[in-house]
């Protein structure tokens, strides 16, 4: 097969696509930007498979120019940037990366909520620039995280994630989404309007 690779893709992953024995030639943009149109209908023209990126357009126009395009292989946990319609009517499967950053976006929101308690950047700045003369008892002092409030907008996985961390720094969660969530008892959080989230 012919592969397609529109963003170069981590070392693992490229060393496994260019030793894969199914994979007889691989294209890839191993330059870090976003493909022209023109280069992305010219790669689509000329493989069997592409890996595509949430950046890329994969659009019935692009779809069309090769009847012989047997998948399009999404790296993005969505698929919008894809005309699913246009990919069904030609018959051509689209795959994508489900819930493969749920964790980590919660790890991230959690690492700037502890960022931004504990000024940490703030703290960090300070240091190089060679602020720093000796310890004081108010110094960049922050606030603690343990046994505060956290409020989350919209309980899906990624808010479900968040307060899971949060509960684990004895945290009382309140969210904010369009329906009770089932599983929220098993935090403790509680559904509250936004306006009520937002002041507490």
């Amino acid at each position: 097969a012919k592969v397609f690779v529109t963003r170069e893709l981590t070392p693992n992953v490229m060393h496994r696509l260019a030793t894969a024995p199914e994979i007889k030639e691989l294209r890839v943009n191993r330059e870090d930007r976003v493909l022209s149109r023109q280069e992305l209908l010219d790669g689509l023209r000329w493989c069997d498979a592409a890996i595509t990126q949430l950046t890329d357009t994969i659009d019935d126009e692009v779809l069309s120019v090769n009847p012989n395009l047997k998948i399009v292989a999404n790296f993005a946990v969505g698929f919008n940037n894809i005309d699913a319609v246009a990919a069904t009517k030609r018959r051509i499967p689209c795959s994508n990366t489900p819930g493969v950053l749920t964790e980590t976006t919660a790890d991230l929101t959690f690492a700037l909520v502890l960022s931004v308690a504990r000024r940490i950047v703030e703290s960090d700045q300070y240091l190089r620039a060679g602020k720093y003369k000796s310890w004081a008892p108010q110094l960049l002092l922050g606030q603690d995280v343990h046994s505060k409030t956290i409020g989350i907008v919209g309980f899906g996985r990624i808010g479900y994630a968040v307060a899971q961390r949060g509960r684990g720094f004895n945290m009382k969660i309140l969210y904010s989404d369009i329906d009770d969530k089932p599983y929220a008892a098993e935090l403790q959080a509680k559904r509250v309007d936004l306006e009520t989230l937002l002041r507490e």
